[in-house]
């Protein structure tokens, strides 16, 4: 066990070990003994967490408040898994917009168009931007994530009825449905909420504590086929006010895009997927998961464009990293991050997939 859950009376361990190997399963089908074994010990740990909660003289509150964020989270991840094949949209914009406004219309067709492509969108489940991101692909290809306010407690007709409707007390561990299972962000114009869910994503990004995912603007255009400025207004604010202070880096306005339509918007997506899979870190390596292999001299020419991006050596391919779970047929490319400059990241996966099929080796 962990450090804090080691300082749990002897007596207390043994009845939480007896307690969770009543309650694992005997057999738990493609899981290794050793995934099992930790499996086990993370929920001895989270016991052990729980119990010394008595030694902290929490509040009713406080207690109650821990048990919701418990049971809210394991609904999530219960929920999520059972799709974890399907890339997922989080779809974010203003609960106020009426199903007539042009943005409710981008909405819709946006994300008909991925749903078309084989995506799954997630949005807060309310009314607006919120219920056109579910009337595009269908609540079958939809989860709805709702929030109670006392202002808005039921969520939208089209979602309300359907399995993957969860229903959250907390802001956090509803965000944290949101990010831990995107695979790319869409946001159209909306308020305070709306602003809140786009920079959290940056930020989440920014920081490298999410995945680098795609984030895309997008909005409606007017009747008379002008375009409309909300996420130019945006963009002047970021680099007047951010930029220009030196409180964001130049790269990290490659963070997002502005999309020209909901065509565009839904190409900038799956385009982030062409070639690109995943990335994680292993140890020391930041290790990128490919779709095909890349040529063999890209190595050293993206070592000339990207050494920011290197704390030391340069870029290597190849079938097979120590610690990486992907098959180990997978193509891979992998260097050792500096940790920083996450933006100069997204600027490399666009950089890996725009290298023409032709060059595949």
């Amino acid at each position: 066990m962990s450090e804090q859950s080691s300082r749990i009376a002897p007596h207390l361990r043994s009845a939480i070990d007896a307690i969770v190997d009543l309650a694992a399963p005997s057999q738990t089908d493609g899981i290794d003994q050793e995934d099992r074994r930790r499996r086990r010990l993370l929920v001895a740990e989270m016991v052990a967490t729980s119990l010394r909660l008595f030694e902290d003289d929490l509040t009713v509150g406080e207690l109650r408040l821990v048990r919701q964020a418990l049971r809210e989270m394991r609904a999530g991840f219960t929920m999520f898994n059972r799709y974890r094949t399907l890339r997922k949209i989080a779809i974010f914009g203003s609960a106020r917009t009426p199903r007539e406004h042009p943005d409710y219309s981008a909405a819709f067709e946006f994300s008909r168009l991925l749903a078309a492509r084989g995506w799954m969108a997630i949005t807060g489940a309310g009314p607006g931007i919120m219920q056109a991101g579910i009337e595009g692909p269908t609540p079958e290809q939809s989860f709805g994530l709702s929030i109670r306010l006392p202002f808005e407690d039921k969520p939208n007709p089209v979602i309300a009825n359907d399995p993957k409707l969860l229903k959250f007390r907390y802001y956090f561990t509803r965000k944290l449905a949101f990010m831990g299972n995107a695979d790319a962000v869409a946001a159209f114009p909306g308020g305070f909420g709306t602003q809140d869910e786009l920079f959290e994503a940056l930020t989440l990004v920014q920081c490298g504590r999410n995945a680098v995912v795609p984030i895309v603007l997008v909005e409606g255009v007017n009747s008379d086929g002008t375009s409309r400025d909300y996420w130019k207004m945006w963009e002047r604010f970021v680099r007047g006010s951010m930029h220009d202070a030196g409180w964001i880096s130049p790269e990290d306005e490659d963070l997002y895009r502005i999309a020209a339509s909901p065509a565009d918007a839904a190409d900038i997506v799956t385009q982030f997927y062409r070639r690109y899979q995943s990335s994680r870190y292993v140890d020391d390596l930041f290790v990128i998961r490919l779709d095909a292999p890349l040529p063999a001299t890209a190595c050293a020419e993206l070592q000339r464009e990207f050494s920011d991006l290197l704390a030391s050596g340069g870029f290597s391919q190849g079938n097979h990293i120590d610690g990486d779970d992907a098959p180990a047929e997978t193509p891979r490319l992998w260097f050792r991050h500096n940790r920083k400059y996450f933006g100069l990241v997204r600027r490399l996966i666009d950089r890996i997939n725009a290298i023409p099929s032709t060059e595949l080796t």
